[in-house]
């Protein structure tokens, strides 16, 4: 299956066509200022490189609202376009894809929230927590951490003598993202919609006198 992998949720952008696990055409957006314009027409080179894509797979978060909103979008704009699912994966899934031989660590996922916390997943739960709020692993527990948070997470642990292993999995990697996608096409994943993960509230608030009245026809 051809599959168009887009991961926008930790600055910048990397996409990608993965055909049967191979990938085939890939670019990246080093920067987050800008991405809404720039994510489509790296897109649509790429589909013009290695072809419509039979699937497409995108990551929901959790991540940066910028990001997320435009990765998602283009992904959903491309299915609607070509006539094609759209499914959801998350930071977590594609990263433990690319982890599978762990030795038995738990693996916990650390993305930065940019807010002076991390978005903490663990056994398929997120949570926001200052670093310094960490939870400490249990006796025995030997714990894997990866997400563009992980140093931070990994050394802090260390320093509490957890039994702790930093990880090279930072960022989703188009070919990842596109085998949990294809996985959750098929059915052997549970189904997670392609729209925004958020964990926090939205910072945006009504105004303090309401909203302006709706315009007179």
């Amino acid at each position: 299956m051809r599959v168009l992998a887009i991961a926008s949720a930790s600055g910048g952008c990397v996409a990608g066509i993965v055909q049967d696990g191979v990938v085939v055409a890939e670019a990246s957006l080093g920067a987050e200022r800008g991405l809404p314009a720039a994510i489509p027409p790296l897109v649509a080179g790429l589909i013009a490189r290695a072809g419509t894509p039979e699937l497409v797979a995108v990551v929901v978060g959790p991540g940066s609202f910028t990001g997320l909103r435009a990765g998602i979008s283009v992904a959903q704009g491309v299915g609607l376009g070509a006539g094609v699912r759209v499914v959801g994966v998350s930071v977590a899934e594609a990263l433990a894809d690319a982890l599978p031989l762990l030795g038995g660590r738990e693996l916990w996922v650390a993305s930065d929230s940019r807010r002076g916390r991390i978005f903490l997943e663990r056994d398929g739960e997120i949570t926001p927590v200052a670093l310094d709020a960490l939870p400490t692993p249990l006796p025995r527990q030997r714990v894997a951490v990866a997400g563009d948070a992980a140093i931070a997470v990994a050394g802090a642990l260390a320093a509490r003598g957890a039994d702790v292993m930093l990880t090279s999995a930072k960022r989703p990697t188009a070919r990842h993202v596109a085998v949990v996608g294809e996985r959750r096409a098929a059915g052997a994943l549970p189904w997670l919609e392609p729209v925004p993960m958020y964990v926090d509230a939205p910072e945006a608030k009504l105004p303090a006198g309401g909203l302006r009245p709706a315009p007179i026809a």
